[in-house]
């Protein structure tokens, strides 16, 4: 009786089993796949608590692109990194995933595909069935560094493809879109009258400077293109479920886009008005947030480099974001590897299996643990590689 959009199998796999069973027996674990900014031990404003002091907030006032106030507040966000967004190409969403829904009900019908990268974040086939889309993959590869297989990309386009994703640094990859990618994806998609979606919450946390790279896909202008980001990763502040879409492209097509967009916006109108009202005052306090971040991700990426130098596992070249990719020795598996890490050094990490990875062996770790946490486990993760050489 139910839709077969949720035909998913929710059995829990063994890693989840064997960290289940730690937890039962109180017996501690070394989490190397944090994700959630607020449970990693950084300091939080006050200012984030008074943002929301605002008596404005007491007032309803729907606005299906959402308040202007904020969606100026979003622009100025843009503009201290050196874009110029006008908040009339701003919609605000209550995620980044809310938002890759509207984006799915704007380009496809049912039955239309979207290109999404691999590997990545596992999210992306579940959004996409949510919506009656099929996703379809396109490859990354990685030759000392990661770049997308264009070729790959335009083998892949069929007369169904409605739109190409990007993620922008990829997670767990941490790579960025080149200028020379970003050019060449414009022009393949304008020729075939589909869209760019640019996934980009974590384009804040690049670990150096590079002239090659994209700083925002916001302002392509050959294709209907739309960048987003929100709260969640560039402020570390999940909970206040604060996100938006920027569309860019041709003006008239980009301005029947936002219109759609508002009608689909209009339909939900899903964002809440006192986080609209403490929107500036959020993102304002939130680089206080997003500064200890970065400080914490570079610290532990230094300390997993020192800790693997002389290691059989390897970290792969990353350029930002919150994760890195290890890749351990292929004498196992990486479920093996996973395994053997949880039950007998109490170090969790995530296969590479689960964002895709086509080879073994590679595990994926998360660098927003407290050095403490982090250091000690990627020491274990170091003895682990040791015993089974």
């Amino acid at each position: 009786m139910f839709s077969r959009r949720l035909d998913w199998d929710a059995r829990p796999n063994r890693l989840s089993q064997a960290v289940e069973a730690r937890r039962r027996a109180g017996t501690p674990i070394l989490d190397l796949t944090e994700s959630n900014p607020t449970r990693a031990g950084f300091a939080y404003p006050a200012e984030i608590v008074r943002a929301f002091e605002d008596p404005a907030m007491l007032r309803y006032e729907p606005a299906p692109r959402g308040a202007r106030a904020a969606r100026e507040a979003v622009a100025a966000y843009y503009a201290r990194r050196g874009a110029r967004i006008k908040p009339e190409r701003i919609l605000l969403t209550a995620s980044t995933s809310e938002g890759y829904a509207y984006l799915f009900k704007l380009l496809a019908d049912p039955g239309d595909e979207v290109l999404v990268p691999r590997p990545s974040y596992p999210l992306f086939e579940f959004l996409a069935n949510l919506e009656g889309v099929a996703p379809r993959q396109y490859p990354l590869v990685y030759h000392g560094g990661w770049t997308i297989d264009l070729e790959a990309v335009e083998a892949a386009i069929s007369q169904r493809t409605r739109a190409v994703v990007v993620v922008h640094p990829n997670n767990p990859t941490g790579s960025y879109v080149k200028r020379v990618e970003a050019k060449a994806l414009a022009r393949m998609c304008a020729a075939r009258g589909i869209a760019v979606i640019s996934d980009e919450v974590f384009a804040d946390y690049a670990w150096g400077g590079d002239a090659e790279r994209e700083a925002t896909l916001a302002d392509l202008e050959e294709c209907l293109s739309f960048s987003m980001s929100g709260l969640s990763k560039i402020a570390g502040l999940p909970q206040m479920k604060l996100g938006w879409i920027v569309a860019g492209g041709p003006e008239e097509l980009r301005r029947a886009a936002m219109e759609k967009l508002e009608w689909i916006a209009d339909t939900y109108l899903s964002v809440s008005t006192p986080v609209q009202c403490a929107a500036a005052r959020l993102l304002e306090a939130g680089e206080a947030v997003e500064r200890q971040i970065r400080e914490r991700t570079a610290a532990n990426l230094a300390a997993a480099r020192a800790a693997l130098a002389d290691s059989a596992a390897g970290i792969l070249k990353a350029e930002g974001g919150w994760y890195i990719v290890v890749q351990a020795p292929r004498i196992r598996s990486e479920e093996e590897w996973a395994m053997e890490l949880i039950e007998r050094h109490g170090v969790l990490v995530q296969p590479g299996y689960f964002y895709d990875f086509e080879m073994e062996a590679f595990l994926v770790v998360s660098l927003l643990p407290e050095q403490r946490i982090f250091r000690e486990a990627m020491e274990r993760l170091r003895e682990c590689v040791a015993a089974v050489r």
